[in-house]
């Protein structure tokens, strides 16, 4: 059985989470503090980040877009219609080209500042860089996460996922980086109902059960975190 070494809250994790979840696989959950910079997680990835899959054999596969590479060449054909990269090489490239937008931007631009200001800094010691949160990147970020918002409804206006007619990794990749910020209560539903809807569709999904469970010790979700039909 496969491991992943994940953060709870580190957006890239989830992304794989829901991956393995749509594909049928229940890896062993290994939660790791990357700020800790354990010796034996650094031994499977020097990098230092979450996730790492650690398939049955050893061998890691560190970071999510590696990790989603890894995933589709070794299970995508066996996924038939349900595969999350698309065989035409013109999908694949949409698909990859949304998958480094919210892997790589949304996550520069809104989700890294906050949870690492609202979530891991509670966590970390302050030789680490915890304390109080940096309100001017919470700010940022919250301004940020609109235009991001109103992209997915541009999309999602002319297609049905947001890289076409089925479900990708491009979905699941934004999905997981706004049930974070969801969870804080940072994300301005009431601005686009496109964007809501499509949300509400990765939201009822069965691999966004365990999501749903999860929680902050001592910081409750938003209202709606957790609710189907917000």
């Amino acid at each position: 059985m496969a491991t992943l070494h994940h953060s709870t809250f580190c957006p890239h994790s989830r992304f794989i989470r829901l991956v393995l979840a749509e594909m049928g696989m229940e890896p062993v959950l290994a939660e790791e503090r990357p700020w800790e910079r354990r010796e034996e997680f650094l031994m499977l990835n020097p990098a230092g980040t979450t996730p790492v899959l650690v398939e049955a054999g050893g061998l890691a596969i560190p970071g999510p877009g590696v990790i989603a590479e890894y995933l589709d060449e070794t299970r995508g054909l066996g996924l038939s219609g349900r595969r999350l990269l698309p065989e035409a090489p013109g999908a694949r490239v949409e698909v990859r080209r949304l998958l480094d937008w919210f892997l790589s931007k949304f996550d520069q631009e809104v989700t890294g500042y906050l949870v690492t200001e609202k979530i891991h800094k509670r966590f970390m010691t302050s030789n680490l860089g915890g304390g109080p949160p940096d309100m001017n990147a919470i700010r940022a970020a919250r301004t940020n996460v609109r235009y991001h918002l109103k992209y997915i409804g541009y999309l999602i206006a002319r297609r049905k996922w947001l890289a076409g007619d089925h479900l990708t990794y491009a979905d699941l990749a934004a999905a997981a980086h706004l049930s974070c910020v969801d969870y804080l209560g940072d994300v301005p539903w009431d601005e686009d109902e496109m964007a809501r809807n499509w949300y509400a569709r990765l939201k009822s999904r069965p691999s966004f059960r365990s999501l749903l469970a999860d929680r902050v010790p001592g910081m409750a979700p938003a209202d709606h975190y957790a609710d189907l039909d917000f």
